[in-house]
C-alpha cells in the first residue's frame, strides 16, 4: 500500500468508542489497571497497554505505529525533538572507551552533542570525509566503534555521500549504520535498502505540517537487537525524552499531507535554485537538484527525483547576506527547514555562531552562505522577493 493511503488510513490499535476519524489526543499521565498483575505486566514489558506517559501513550503509539507501516521498520520510537532521537540513539549504541565514526560536516548542535557532551561521558568520535571510502574503510577498521552516523545530506554544505558502499563497508565490520535522513522524508525513498540500520528523523520538520510541534523519530530495521531493549526497557524511562501526546496528534496529522506538500516545496525549490542563477549578485546557487552540481548523478541514485526543498546561495560576504536578509518582505528570518513558509538564515553567525572561525572553517561553513527553505508560497514571489534582496 502506498505511503500516502497509509498515512492517511492506518487504523487505530483498539476501536474509539465514539468513532473518530482522528486518533484521540490522550492528555494523561497515568492509567488505571483492573489488576496488580496487569500493572506489573504494562511495567515489564509483558503487555502492550500503556505504563505511564513518560514511557507510552496511545497517541505517541499510533503515530510511531503510522511511521512504522510506511517505512516497514521493526521499531520506531518518538521523541520531544530532533535532537533526543539523536541523543537516544547514540546512549543506546555507544558506551564509555567507545567511538563514534561521523563527519565534521554536521549539524551544529549534533557536531557539539559528538565532539563535546558524549565525548565528555567517555564517547570518543573519528571525524572522517564520507566521500573518500578508502577513508571510512580505514577509520573502521579498529575496534570499539559503536556506529557510523552521518546525515544522508548535509546542512548547511548539501554533501552527499555514497550510502550504498558506506553500508557494505558497515555490515562487513559488523558496525550500525545510523543516518539522519531530515532532508529527504521517508515517504520518498527508502532508506533500508540502502543499507542503513537506523533513520533518525526531525520530525518537527516537514511532518509536522508548518512547523506545529517539535518531534524526533528513531526508526530501528532491527538489524541490532540492543537498539530495541536499552532504548524500550532503559532510556525511555531514565532520560525522559518521550514525545508528547499533543505533539504525536499534531505529527500524525502532519503526515497525512506531507508527501502533497513536499512535492510542491521540492519542485518550487528546483525553479526556484534555476532562476537564482540567472541573478548577477548572487555567485553560486547550491541545490542537488540542478545538473550542474557534482552531487547530482549520487543524489539521484540514492534518492531518486527528490532533491530536497533547501537551496544555498552565496553572496560577495558576510556583510551582503545581513543586508539581503534584512530586505526580505516575503521571506522569514527564521530558523528550522522545510516549514510551509519559506526561511531564510545565515548558518555562519547562527546555528554555527558558537564555533571558532577556525572550526567552522574545517566544517565548511562560510560567511558568504545564506540558507533559504523552500515553502509553499508561490515560487515567482519567492523570487522576486529574493532578487529585490539581493541587488543593489
Amino acid at each position: 500500500m502506498n505511503g500516502s493511503t497509509i498515512a492517511i488510513n492506518h487504523p487505530f490499535t483498539e476501536h474509539d468508542p465514539y468513532g473518530s476519524l482522528s486518533m484521540p489526543v490522550y492528555h494523561t499521565a497515568a492509567y488505571e489497571f483492573a489488576s496488580a498483575s496487569e500493572m506489573a505486566a504494562a511495567f515489564t514489558g509483558k503487555s502492550s497497554a500503556p505504563s505511564y506517559s513518560r514511557v507510552t501513550n496511545p497517541t505517541v503509539t499510533y503515530f510511531e505505529n503510522k511511521v512504522k507501516a510506511i517505512t516497514g521498520a521493526t521499531n520506531v520510537f518518538a521523541f520531544n525533538s530532533g535532537m533526543a532521537a539523536i541523543s537516544n540513539i547514540l546512549f543506546a549504541l555507544g558506551g564509555n572507551g567507545k567511538t563514534i565514526i561521523t563527519s565534521p560536516h554536521l549539524f551544529g548542535n549534533t557536531f557539539a552533542l559528538i565532539t563535546g557532551t558524549l565525548a565528555r561521558f567517555g564517547i570518543k568520535n573519528k571525524l572522517v570525509d564520507f566521500t573518500d571510502i578508502d577513508s571510512v574503510r580505514e577509520a573502521t577498521a579498529d575496534k570499539g566503534n559503536c556506529c557510523i552516523f552521518l546525515e544522508i545530506i548535509t546542512n548547511p554544505q548539501q554533501e552527499v555521500a555514497d550510502l550504498r558502499a558506506i553500508a557494505e563497508i558497515a555490515h562487513e565490520r559488523h558496525i550500525p549504520l545510523v543516518a539522519d535522513t531530515t532532508m529527504i522524508p521517508f515517504t520518498e525513498f527508502s532508506a533500508k535498502d540502502l543499507g542503513v540500520d537506523v533513520e533518525v528523523v526531525s520530525s518537527t520538520k516537514i511532518i509536522t505540517g508548518g512547523a506545529t510541534s517539535l518531534g524526533g523519530l528513531v526508526i530501528d530495521y532491527g538489524r541490532y537487537r540492543q537498539v530495541e531493549p536499552r532504548i524500550r526497557s532503559e532510556l525511555l524511562y531514565n532520560l525522559g525524552a518521550y514525545m508528547t501526546p499533543h505533539a504525536a496528534y499534531m505529527q500524525s496529522l502532519g503526515l497525512e499531507t506531507l508527501s502533497a506538500r513536499y512535492g510542491v516545496q521540492a519542485d518550487h525549490a528546483l525553479q526556484l535554485a534555476r532562476k537564482l542563477k540567472t541573478l548577477p549578485s548572487i555567485k553560486k546557487v547550491t541545490y542537488l537538484g540542478l545538473e550542474d552540481n557534482p552531487n547530482y548523478q549520487l543524489a539521484r541514485s540514492l534518492f531518486g527525483k527528490t532533491s530536497g526543498a533547501l537551496i544555498t546561495f552565496d553572496l560577495d560576504d558576510e556583510d551582503a547576506c545581513f543586508r539581503a536578509i534584512d530586505r526580505l518582505k516575503v521571506v522569514r528570518r527564521a530558523t528550522n527547514i522545510y516549514d510551509n513558509k519559506s526561511l531564510a538564515i545565515h548558518p555562519y553567525s547562527t546555528i554555527f555562531g558558537n564555533f571558532s572561525p577556525e572550526q567552522k572553517a574545517s566544517m565548511d561553513v562560510l560567511p558568504t552562505t545564506i540558507r533559504l527553505s523552500v515553502g509553499l508560497e508561490d515560487v515567482d514571489d519567492v523570487f522576486e522577493d529574493v532578487k529585490q534582496a539581493v541587488e543593489d
